[in-house]
């Protein structure tokens, strides 16, 4: 029972230190980014899953933060994004 206490806290501290470092969302550039690029994805009919979709791309080309431009579909969505450095 320890061990599985053990491994809950060791995973939930080692993904609060993930998200720290993570892209962030914003509404309007970054006044101290600039733009670096565009990334698009493809989810099923949640935006939370497109929004992640988007993040981990953005988190991959070492973004530190990212602005939705579009998201379109009925059925499955895509969107796009900017990303800034």
């Amino acid at each position: 029972m320890k061990n599985v206490k053990t491994l809950i806290a060791a995973a939930l501290l080692s993904s609060v230190s993930f998200a720290s470092l993570a892209a962030v969302e914003v509404q309007a550039t970054p006044a101290d980014q600039q733009k670096v690029g565009t990334i698009s994805a493809n989810a099923g009919t949640n935006l939370g899953s497109l929004e992640d979709q988007l993040a981990a791309k953005a988190d991959a080309l070492g973004a530190k933060s990212f602005r939705i431009t579009s998201v379109t579909g009925p059925n499955t969505l895509h969107g796009t994004a900017v990303i800034y450095k």
